[in-house]
């Protein structure tokens, strides 16, 4: 089952593709217009990086807004057309490969911050999170942003477990529904604790008229390696 849903995943991400590029283009999500884009760059800026590493690029947004910065960046999705999207919107470096192959990927070379945009949506992560700590220099941070509890448990009862993201408040061009794992902030604990990451901040980036939280922002850093990160 794992597997058909991973390639739910991807077939979701590829199918979609035109729609999400312009979804994000046209600012038709409002969670990102109006708090998350915000908050994950000021994640990353709040120590100002010399190398980002956005694994799950998409279209290429945040590489741009940090290059705009003076910050080298590279771009990582599993998604060929969103890559070629990147790609055609700057002269960034971006490549289109499996999360799961970051640790054998020595032509990446290290990153002082690895950024993890809403793109862990996998149940298994040991290989995306062991990957990560090879990209990762030694007093670099990974920064990860995910769905609020609220906002998931909207529907369904706040458990970690499988949900279909459907797009519907997205907008038009949409077809493929897209299989992801949720996780509540118990378990992004446990997973990060288990493979030796550190938790140093866990924040809930809000509506500013509201104060309705939308978001997770969890930045952690590469502790002792232990048996289940091996």
């Amino acid at each position: 089952m794992r597997d058909q849903r991973s390639e739910g995943i991807r077939r979701s991400w590829n199918t979609n593709a035109s729609a999400w590029i312009g979804a994000v283009r046209e600012g038709r999500i409002e969670s990102r217009v109006r708090v998350t884009d915000r908050a994950i760059l000021d994640a990353v800026l709040v120590r100002p990086p010399h190398r980002v590493l956005d694994l799950g690029c998409g279209e290429g947004w945040l590489c741009r807004a940090l290059a705009e910065r003076g910050i080298d960046t590279v771009g990582v999705d599993a998604a060929l057309p969103l890559v070629d999207a990147a790609r055609q919107a700057g002269s960034g470096d971006y490549r289109c490969l499996p999360y799961d192959v970051l640790a054998a990927r020595e032509d990446l070379g290290v990153f002082d911050v690895v950024v993890c945009n809403f793109s862990l949506l996998e149940e298994a992560l040991s290989p995306v999170l062991n990957g990560i700590r090879a990209r990762l220099a030694d007093d670099g941070r990974l920064v990860i942003q995910t769905v609020h509890p609220r906002q998931a448990s909207r529907d369904v009862p706040g458990r970690d477990g499988w949900r279909t993201e459907r797009f519907d408040a997205i907008g038009r061009g949409f077809t493929e529904r897209m299989p992801w794992y949720y996780r509540t902030r118990a378990a992004w604990i446990d997973t990060l604790s288990a493979h030796g990451w550190q938790l140093v901040s866990m924040t809930e980036p809000a509506r500013p008229d509201t104060g309705e939280p939308v978001s997770l922002l969890i930045e952690c850093v590469a502790g002792a390696v232990t048996e289940a990160s091996v």
